[in-house]
């Protein structure tokens, strides 16, 4: 298997979200968790209300058995959608966090950098 046919795989199992459908959904009740780096979050800035999770470290943040898990994050109440920079790497753990049982995961299509392209909110880096 080619990492492309991995991405494709990945990607079948998603109902994966425009940014405009994401902000829609983070309205509604949906929470934006942000996978990026703290480098690519410093330069390009962060979305008003995503929670930032390194990626290292996201199966345990929201594996709801986990004794290290992120209490702000519950995948069995609502649905959780994952943004990267461009939208890769989101898709490929958002798969994995199906894996784990929070089958309302999705990623944000173009991951971050669609969503400041469409202009939607993004404050300074930190």
């Amino acid at each position: 298997m080619t990492v492309d046919e991995l991405l494709e795989r990945a990607r079948s199992r998603l109902k994966r979200l425009t940014p405009t459908e994401a902000e829609a959904a983070v309205r509604a009740g949906a929470l934006l968790i942000d996978i990026r780096s703290e480098t690519q979050r410093a330069r390009d800035g962060l979305v008003p209300g995503a929670v930032f999770v390194p990626r290292n470290v996201l199966e345990w943040r929201c594996d709801p058995a986990s004794p290290h898990r992120d209490r702000r994050i519950d995948g069995c109440a609502r649905a959780l959608i994952l943004m990267c920079d461009e939208g890769y790497q989101s898709s490929l753990a958002a798969a994995t966090l199906h894996e784990l049982g929070l089958t309302r995961t999705t990623d944000l299509i173009g991951g971050f950098r669609a969503w400041h392209a469409v202009g939607l909110p993004v404050e300074r880096g930190g």
